[in-house]
């Protein structure tokens, strides 16, 4: 094992039970021989935290430690890592598959039958350090760490244009204007759609969006703009927001033959409805895309070639003593993009 001099005990923000958080002191991890410590920079808040808060995400366990979107510095490795050393600057791919099971065989490893999910189903990076197996773990380079914590959100994004297929000349319309449907926005242009629409209630995140790219933007109150935009609806409709309400406004804006992306996290109780007959008669095609799947390497490449902006997409940067206000701002706060926890 090399390593640093680790701490014995380390400054952690847990989810003890749905509704109940608490800032703890907890072993700092040590690594087997497969493993690498890192130390936490950054790790931003996602919409499935929220959900792991409230109880309405299977996947998880409790009491845990969650942040699955981070990065850091390698503290520690075990004696069979080969590819990493102390002091690289890293990400880490945050599911982890079994390698064994037929999803997996599958190459469908984001459907594993044993996945274990960093920040889900084991602890998770709003902790100092976080222990990962070295098959996930990415170098970052000379990226900065703020960049860094936004790797897994665009990573997951690349998996869904794989699954949605955009095709050169296709108008994209997104619902939900914050961090998660900018990223779709420009990494969507940069996959060859043509035109992006996107729907927002609040102007400022529209004035964000068009900042970064978007070819449109319309206020929720003002749908009826959209079929000035595209008469005949929009190849491709995402709801990037999660609300059942608003995944079943997207069936009014797609044409004929085009596909409903089934992006945003919604409660694993919640329901939608639509209409079977007008999916038969248009020839649609309804596809979801569950976390990712292998695509962390093309996400980084995204960020390093300057394919995507990612600054105007961080709203809060807190310590981790804040973690309470931090997931009251990513929940509530109306004028929130990515909220992130700092370590430095």
């Amino acid at each position: 094992m090399t390593e640093i001099t680790l701490k014995s005990e380390m400054r952690a923000a847990q989810i003890v039970s749905p509704k109940q958080t608490r800032l703890h002191r907890l072993d700092v991890p040590r690594p087997g021989p497969d493993d690498v410590i890192i130390q936490v920079k950054r790790a931003g808040i996602c919409g499935t935290d929220i959900h792991i808060l409230h109880g309405e995400y299977s996947l998880a366990k409790f009491p845990m430690v969650p942040g699955h979107e981070f990065c850091g510095v390698v503290s520690a490795v075990g004696e069979r890592v080969s590819r990493f050393k102390v002091g690289d600057s890293v990400t880490a791919d945050p599911n982890i598959p079994c390698n064994r099971c037929p999803s997996c065989q599958r190459n469908e490893q984001n459907q594993c039958q044993r996945l274990e999910v960093v920040g889900v189903s084991r602890d998770g990076a709003f902790a100092e350090y976080v222990s990962v197996p070295e098959g996930v773990v990415f170098g970052i380079g000379d990226m900065n760490f703020a960049q860094g914590a936004l790797i897994e959100p665009l990573a997951c994004v690349v998996w869904g244009l794989k699954q949605v297929q955009i095709q050169t000349g296709d108008n994209l319309l997104i619902f939900g204007a914050g961090p998660m449907g900018c990223l779709i926005m420009q990494a969507a242009k940069r996959a060859g759609a043509t035109s992006v629409t996107m729907v927002d209630r609040a102007a400022w995140r529209l004035d964000v969006a068009k900042e970064l790219g978007a070819d449109h933007v319309v206020s929720s109150d003002a749908l009826g703009e959209l079929r000035k935009i595209a008469a005949e609806g929009f190849e491709v409709v995402a709801d990037a927001t999660g609300v059942p309400a608003v995944l079943e406004q997207c069936f009014d804006y797609v044409r004929a033959r085009g596909k409903v992306w089934v992006f945003g996290v919604a409660p694993d109780h919640a329901k939608a409805s639509f209409s079977p007959y007008q999916v038969f008669r248009k020839d649609l095609k309804i596809i979801g895309s569950f976390a990712l799947n292998k695509t962390f390497q093309e996400s980084i490449n995204l960020i390093q070639s300057g394919a995507v902006k990612l600054e105007p997409l961080i709203s809060h940067v807190l310590p981790i003593e804040d973690f309470e206000k931090g997931l009251e701002l990513a929940e509530k706060d109306p004028k929130r993009m990515k909220v992130q926890f700092s370590f430095d």
